[in-house]
């Protein structure tokens, strides 16, 4: 029922009996944001209009959004999923839950709400902004469990400490983060300026929002819902499917979809795939946490560099905050990195010989860890 998913098999001569076990999947051509892009914003539905019930998108911040759209099936086995991780990182019908994503056409905020909703937890709709109000909720409706992006949760750290609140004696214990990329390093921050337990869950608008996968309280990889989707690593180069524990870029192709299908969807994420069950008893298998985008992988002086490997590293000094800046210039025929990071003490500032010590460590440590050279420059508190 999916004309542009017919055009492209007809084209390579593929017919349903082509496939005849899971290997015969490789055959099948890739699905790109600009198959999505080029049948907005109804062309990729596989039912009738008035089957969907619902429409979620991308946020078009480069064009008209990705729309996708959910059968009233769709929308139940999506908040089922949701439950899946939301209990799997220990929220059960006992809690209350801040929602500090947004809603709107991104897929956070309602797939979150109506996953705890299926766990009975108590939701609070605050949507995001606002923080001082929010804390001010934090504290008087007792929440328990967060839902935000873990940016957002460092801001409200830094707002609650300057407010004067201690959220070692708040209730807040458990977190949920998504819609960005974040590293253990940071992980390892907001636990300890929040005192809670930190977990990541991922997914995304093409493939279904959040919900494909989630990490449970133990925190050693996201469990991949394999029942409702494949997935691959592929080499993003030239497309190979890789083998399991392999880095690569993840491709999903859903099983249990109505209204929006998806076939061998490239996400531009790369991961890596672990088959072994996981300690917890759950046997599916997971993915580690995205250690960056294809799209964002910047190639300085032949080095291949991820954003979130520098910011593991920048995390690493207790000197620094999270916020940094990095910018690529070209001297010559040579790309040149300048690293630009915020200092959380500053006392430093009045020292250059602590400022010219630290600049030296961390510039040593890049060099050790990523084995890049680059330029790093100190700022004021509050800077970013």
């Amino acid at each position: 029922h999916n004309a542009h998913y017919r055009a492209k098999m007809d084209a390579i001569g593929m017919e349903p009996g082509d496939i005849k076990c899971l290997a015969d999947l490789q055959n099948m051509p890739f699905t790109v944001k600009d198959d999505l892009r080029e049948t907005y914003p109804y062309g990729m539905f596989a039912v009738p209009l008035k089957d969907v019930i619902r429409v979620h998108g991308s946020s078009g911040t480069t064009g008209k959004p990705i729309i996708v759209g959910y059968t009233r099936h769709d929308l139940d086995v999506w908040s089922e999923l949701l439950a899946r991780i939301i209990t799997a990182a220990g929220v059960t019908n006992e809690d209350i839950v801040q929602m500090s994503f947004n809603y709107g056409l991104f897929t956070g905020g309602f797939g979150l709400h109506y996953g705890m909703e299926k766990v009975g937890a108590l939701v609070i709709p605050m949507s995001g902004g606002n923080t001082r109000k929010q804390l001010m909720m934090m504290q008087d409706m007792r929440s328990t469990v967060l839902i935000s992006t873990p940016s957002y949760a460092l801001h409200i750290a830094e707002v609650a400490e300057q407010m004067g609140i201690d959220m070692a004696k708040m209730p807040l214990r458990t977190a949920l983060f998504g819609g960005e990329p974040w590293t253990d390093e940071m992980r390892k921050e907001i636990e300890s300026r929040l005192h809670i337990l930190a977990t990541d869950n991922y997914g995304l608008t093409e493939v279904m929002g959040p919900g494909v996968s989630g990490e449970c309280a133990l925190a050693t990889g996201l469990h991949i819902a394999e029942d409702h989707f494949i997935v691959e690593t592929i080499d993003p180069e030239t497309g190979k499917v890789l083998p399991p524990g392999s880095k690569g870029e993840l491709v999903f192709t859903s099983l249990t979809k109505e209204a929006f299908p998806i076939i061998r969807y490239r996400t531009k994420d790369i991961s890596i795939i672990d088959q072994r069950p996981c300690a917890c008893g759950r046997t599916n298998a997971r993915m580690c946490k995205v250690i960056g985008r294809v799209d964002d992988m910047m190639v300085i002086r032949g080095v291949n560099v991820f954003p979130s490997q520098l910011e593991e590293v920048l995390l690493g000094f207790k000197e620094l905050g999270p916020q940094y800046q990095l910018h690529v210039y070209r001297e010559g025929y040579l790309d040149t990195l300048e690293v630009y990071v915020e200092l959380v003490d500053t006392t430093l500032l009045t020292s250059y010989g602590a400022l010219e010590n630290l600049t030296r460590r961390i510039k040593g440590t890049i060099k050790s860890v990523l084995g890049l050279q680059c330029d790093v420059k100190l700022a004021e508190p509050g800077r970013f």
